[in-house]
């Protein structure tokens, strides 16, 4: 077999609003505020999106400030949203440590 077979399966094409949907529900079970089209811990903004074409873009702070740095992430399909909430998962961590 080569590893270009796909057995006749392809994913499903990725839809940005279903997407943001299972976003935001991912980001509230982590203890985070929404406010707006951004998420808050302890009134400052950690993520921030926009739904652009396909895409979100989203904008993950480097360490919760009031006047962050940010880094962006576009989220094109689940593997990168899976990715996106895997990176927040690991700063949150990282931020509680730090405390």
């Amino acid at each position: 077999m080569s590893s270009g077979e796909d057995f006749g399966f392809a994913p499903p094409p990725f839809n940005a609003e279903n997407a943001l949907l299972t976003l935001k529900r991912a980001l509230r079970d982590l203890n985070l505020a929404e406010r707006g089209n951004a998420f808050e811990l302890r009134g400052k903004r950690v993520v921030e999106w926009a739904i652009e074409g396909e895409a979100i873009q989203a904008r993950l702070a480097r360490r919760p400030l009031l006047t962050p740095e940010w880094d962006r992430i576009a989220v094109k399909s689940a593997t990168d949203q899976r990715k996106l909430i895997d990176e927040m998962k690991k700063r949150l961590a990282r931020w509680e440590h730090d405390e």
